[in-house]
């Protein structure tokens, strides 16, 4: 069955607004959930008789796989990680963010230095090898991303993300979307992770 993609009732943020989110959302993502279908319809038929390192259908076809997976899939996160009016997150992960880098202010300061440093994602992610949080920057979807790792929140700095609204100028971007974190869904995320599981993985 054909990937569909999903709907996300975004308006009135502060300082992203309804026609930017609306362009991110109904152009740019669809088109990865479409070329996602495309992909893996093309992959049902293709000749693996002659794969091969240098140039192969079927080598194009599974790079474009993961870049194209991973479009949707950060996209998906990023859209459900936007909305919210809670300033700080609560709880398990107020701790964890604690502990990782001394305290949310420390969090946030490189997290948004992250934001300037990546040229296409940023994620607060929880590493299962470590148990430990990390912000991770991704130059695409499928470049630089942690295996093993359970992505809390998710921030596209693709300048796709805010040229409507601000043209070339990231920082302010990222300023408004630190004000419009569903720091919620971010705790949804890290209910769904067995962390005792995680630190056995992590001392062992």
């Amino acid at each position: 069955m054909a990937h569909q993609p999903r709907n996300f009732d975004l308006k009135g943020l502060d300082g992203i607004s309804d026609n930017q989110i609306s362009q991110h959302r109904d152009i740019l993502y669809a088109g990865y959930v479409n070329k996602l279908n495309e992909i893996e319809e093309r992959l049902k038929t293709v000749d693996i008789s002659k794969a091969n390192q240098v140039f192969s259908d079927l080598r194009a076809l599974k790079a474009d796989e993961t870049f194209a997976l991973n479009g949707v899939v950060l996209h998906e996160l990023y859209f459900e990680n936007l909305g919210g009016k809670a300033a700080r997150p609560k709880g398990k992960l107020a701790d964890l963010i604690a502990k990782a880098f001394g305290s949310y202010d420390k969090w946030a300061e490189n997290f948004k230095a992250c934001g300037m440093a990546a040229r296409g994602w940023v994620i607060l992610g929880l590493c299962l090898y470590d148990g430990t949080l990390h912000n991770y920057c991704l130059d695409t979807h499928n470049f630089n991303f942690p295996a093993n790792t359970v992505p809390l929140l998710v921030l596209d700095v693709y300048e796709h993300a805010y040229v409507i609204d601000y043209g070339v100028k990231r920082p302010p971007y990222i300023d408004a979307f630190m004000k419009n974190i569903a720091w919620n869904a971010a705790e949804c995320r890290l209910e769904g992770v067995d962390m005792a599981m995680v630190a056995k993985s992590a001392a062992s």
